[in-house]
């Protein structure tokens, strides 16, 4: 009798702590697919659940889309000897006189080494007087000068050359080797050849952006684009303001993966298997390759292609479903494109919260024995 009493003690002891460990849950690192397909619009929650397949993919292939608008793309290349207020020239003036009316005596050339253009536009020339510079190249404004001051010596002979001024700088900073104002010159009129200036990249160049702020216009182009597709190589003007930056898109990994952390992205384009590469790839031993989810906030136009609905208004809540085990489950993550604010979240396996239960039971019942064995003694 005693022995089926202990046998029976011992039952009950294993039903009550069954019932706490049920009643209290077990610990884990989120919800597990039951929990989450109970919080469907299906079931009266407030999420769409979607199985991904390849029309999913498509209509949830949406990247940002950077590019220059028609105001950058239609300003054409600048005169590379286009003179500009607020540049720098350089002028010579040679009189064909012993005693001219510039030179020094015993010379026949006088430097006017760095004449001003104001902000108007004009340059003072002495016996020449103020002459409109800007908009004028250096050989049409050698004409202009050299026709004032042939009234008053013979034969003048005048070179002007042009040095970029303040007038014709733009300001670059961010991730470039030199950070600073730079002159619009000859070699360098066009933004590929000014950040080349700049030092090139300090930067990775699949996430480089680059940002153009002219006056009140603001556009922002991939740094790869600039090469990829030549018209967004765009011309410069004075003024710009150039900024390069990396990107900034972020997503979130949790559940039973090598890691759980928010990442940003490494390429322009992210896949959920890249997403998942990136913290080292399922965990093996704890995680549900049927059960890797995608919590995302949709826009109201995506959400219905993907429902194949029309009446959804405002951002809905969509959690995307990926089965690995399936034939396509492979493919279709990798076409699967992983956006800003993403939450991937992978489930750990049935077998793991089984064996969770079982670890937690078969410790509370040794603990059980052992008290009841201390109080058996007493």
């Amino acid at each position: 009798m005693s022995i089926l009493s202990k046998k029976g003690a011992r039952f009950a002891s294993f039903v009550l702590v069954a019932a706490v460990v049920v009643a209290c849950g077990l610990p884990r690192s989120g919800p597990g697919k039951k929990e989450i397909f109970a919080g469907s619009v299906q079931q009266q929650g407030d999420a769409f659940i979607v199985s991904v397949n390849s029309r999913v993919t498509r209509a949830t292939s949406v990247q940002p889309v950077l590019g220059f608008s028609q105001a950058f793309l239609n300003a054409g290349v600048l005169g590379s000897d286009t003179i500009n207020p607020g540049d720098t020239l350089g002028l010579l003036i040679y009189e064909n006189v012993d005693d001219g009316l510039l030179a020094a005596s015993g010379a026949n050339a006088t430097p006017l080494d760095e004449v001003q253009v104001d902000g108007n536009g004009f340059i003072f020339v002495p016996y020449a007087g103020r002459i409109k510079a800007a908009g004028n190249t250096p050989e049409s404004l050698r004409r202009i000068i050299t026709g004032k001051l042939d009234t008053q010596t013979p034969d003048p002979q005048v070179i002007v050359r042009r040095v970029a001024g303040d007038g014709s700088t733009v300001s670059i900073v961010g991730g470039v080797g030199q950070q600073g104002l730079f002159a619009i010159e000859r070699p360098t009129r066009t933004l590929s050849a000014m950040i080349a200036r700049a030092g090139g990249l300090a930067i990775q160049p699949e996430i480089a952006q680059i940002t153009v702020l002219r006056g009140s216009h603001r556009s922002k182009v991939w740094f790869e684009d600039l090469y990829s597709n030549p018209k967004f190589d765009i011309s410069l003007r004075g003024g710009d303001r150039i900024l390069v930056e990396e990107d900034t898109r972020a997503f979130t990994v949790l559940g039973a993966t090598g890691a759980q952390n928010r990442l940003e992205f490494e390429t322009q384009t992210l896949s959920a298997i890249e997403a998942i590469a990136q913290v080292g790839g399922l965990n093996s031993n704890l995680a549900d390759p049927t059960g890797v989810f995608v919590f995302r906030n949709e826009p109201a136009e995506i959400a219905n292609q993907v429902l194949g609905r029309s009446d959804l208004q405002g951002t809905q809540r969509m959690v995307y479903v990926l089965d690995l085990t399936e034939p396509n489950g492979m493919f279709d993550a990798r076409d699967f494109i992983v956006r800003d604010d993403d939450t991937v979240y992978v489930t750990e396996a049935p077998f793991v919260t089984w064996n969770k239960t079982i670890s937690a039971l078969t410790g509370s019942l040794a603990s059980v024995n052992a008290l009841s064995n201390a109080t058996g003694s007493n």
